[in-house]
């Protein structure tokens, strides 16, 4: 797939993104689920099932997928099934088992980095939480893809120490972040929410884009209410594309 601009990112629905970077397409944290058929996420302030929105009518035409953790509100029953089963496919190395158990013949774990086409990808860390919440939640990654123009996305995560040092390190042109500020009833937000998009905001001169929003049950941060709490950040509605 190509695109005139030389880095692009189209939301498909909550984490679901078309990643353009030079003429390569990624697929990010395929959830091709209907409305409704995906349970509630427990212990939290919403009890809809899941996703709480269709699918938007785009085409969905990809040269590889990345998975960056296989929470199902990331890669459910319905990828697996509507996915080839020789996709190259990129995630964790603790998770390479289990898309080789479900089928997948070119299952590429990124302990570090890998290039695929022009792109270099690299794996990057994670923390879905605080404290004991966030080891519970198990492990999760972020990955950058560099070629001419370098994207960050930073998966699953709070604001903390090794996302400002991704940022330094590869200085990214446009960055994802998944906001939301997903939480259970106890303890605190396992994604980001203002507070951590205003940090990741400030931190880099890149193009903020934030997605993870008003399709899950426990992701309680409005599109609105980020829009009306940050400035120079970019909240696309699903089917929406960025480019530069």
């Amino acid at each position: 797939m190509t695109t005139d601009s030389r880095i692009s990112v189209q939301l498909v629905r909550n984490a679901t993104v078309l990643a353009t970077i030079d003429e390569t397409t990624f697929l990010i944290d395929p959830m091709f689920a209907s409305p409704g058929e995906i349970p509630p996420i427990p212990d939290t302030p919403n009890d809809r099932e899941n996703p709480l929105v269709p699918m938007p009518n785009i085409e969905l035409s990809y040269d590889a997928v990345v998975v960056t953790h296989r929470h199902p509100d990331h890669f459910d029953e319905a990828a697996i099934e509507e996915l080839d089963a020789d996709v190259p496919l990129f995630c964790q190395p603790e998770e390479a088992g289990a898309f080789t158990d479900e089928g997948f013949t070119d299952v590429r774990p990124v302990d570090d980095e890998m290039t695929f086409d022009s792109v270099t990808i690299h794996r990057t860390p994670g923390r879905h939480g605080h404290g004991e919440l966030a080891e519970g939640m198990g492990p999760v990654s972020g990955f950058v893809f560099e070629a001419d123009e370098t994207l960050y996305i930073a998966g699953d995560t709070i604001w903390y120490d090794p996302v400002e040092e991704t940022l330094g390190q590869f200085n990214p042109d446009m960055v994802v972040l998944n906001g939301g500020e997903a939480q259970f009833e106890q303890g605190e937000p396992i994604t980001m929410g203002v507070e951590d998009i205003n940090a990741v905001r400030n931190a880099t001169d890149a193009a903020v884009v934030v997605d993870h929003m008003e399709a899950i049950n426990h992701c309680l941060l409005s599109r609105d209410e980020l829009r009306s709490e940050t400035e120079d950040v970019l909240v696309p509605e699903d089917g929406e594309q960025i480019a530069l």
